[in-house]
């Protein structure tokens, strides 16, 4: 059953792809190719790990992820070639596109991200939240912030900053991969970890035991992104996020992703 669902889905994905999209203005030459690709190759910035960006290998037909989808749905609409760069973890990718070494990544619009990237109109809206180890001493969202709690966090991510910021009595643990977070619980020397769901939920299939916790403390805000500076090519990426959700594009790549912990 799992087999044939893959198979829907992928023929489903396939089938979107091949839909031509319908642009109001009619082609990308009013954006210009340059604006978005000025290589006249979209790299496509990604990190393993995340139902968001990049699950499985990028060299082989099951790769899969919100961002990596949406990105190549954009290339081949835009008839560009593409490149798929592949860090460690979303602060590389994004010191990578802040220095323009890419061209495009998908990750959580903030307003202070605003400084610094252009976004396309949000594509997805994910909760965030925690999940505790196998015995972990924290049960519940309201019970992690108290002395011997030792809180994981992505080094240098949105979750880092936050908790840095409000923790008070618990212990902050930085990981540098997602892989490093998993080793690091399995160990027990990280008791919960905090980072947007769908990777939560990905973590937890790795580590026997554990769960994700009821509830949440904030939501992220995914989109496309791009180095500032492209402002010309914001209205294209538009009117591109508006076909992909009218034609169920978005729906597939989240379905493909086995993205959970979307909010309504």
């Amino acid at each position: 059953m799992r087999q044939m669902a893959w198979r829907l889905l992928t023929a489903a994905f396939a089938g979107l792809l091949a839909l031509p999209v319908a642009l109001a203005q009619g082609d990308a030459s009013l954006v210009t190719r340059e604006a978005i690709a000025p290589t006249g190759t979209l790299r496509i910035g990604l990190y393993r790990g995340s139902p968001t960006s990049l699950l499985g290998d990028e060299t082989k037909p099951d790769a899969r992820g919100v961002g990596h989808d949406l990105a190549i749905a954009l290339a081949q609409e835009l008839h560009l070639p593409y490149k798929l760069v592949v860090f460690a973890n979303n602060a590389d990718v994004l010191g990578a596109l802040q220095g323009a070494g890419i061209d495009i990544a998908f990750t959580n619009a903030t307003p202070e991200r605003a400084r610094t990237f252009d976004f396309s109109p949000v594509c997805l809206e994910i909760e965030l939240g925690m999940l505790a180890r196998k015995n972990s001493p924290v049960n519940s969202l309201s019970d992690f912030d108290r002395p011997g709690v030792r809180l994981g966090v992505t080094a240098k991510s949105n979750s880092d900053a936050k908790f840095t910021r409000d923790l008070h009595q618990a212990s902050l643990v930085r990981a540098g991969t997602l892989q490093e977070a998993v080793a690091l619980m399995a160990k027990g020397e990280i008791d919960v970890y905090a980072t947007n769901k769908p990777t939560l939920f990905e973590l937890s299939d790795q580590l026997p035991g554990s769960r994700v916790l009821d509830g949440n403390w904030g939501a992220e805000h995914m989109a496309l992104t791009l180095p500032k500076g492209r402002e010309g090519a914001v209205p294209y990426l538009a009117q591109f996020v508006a076909h992909a959700r009218e034609k169920g594009l978005i729906d597939a790549a989240v379905a493909r992703a086995g993205l959970r912990g979307v909010a309504p």
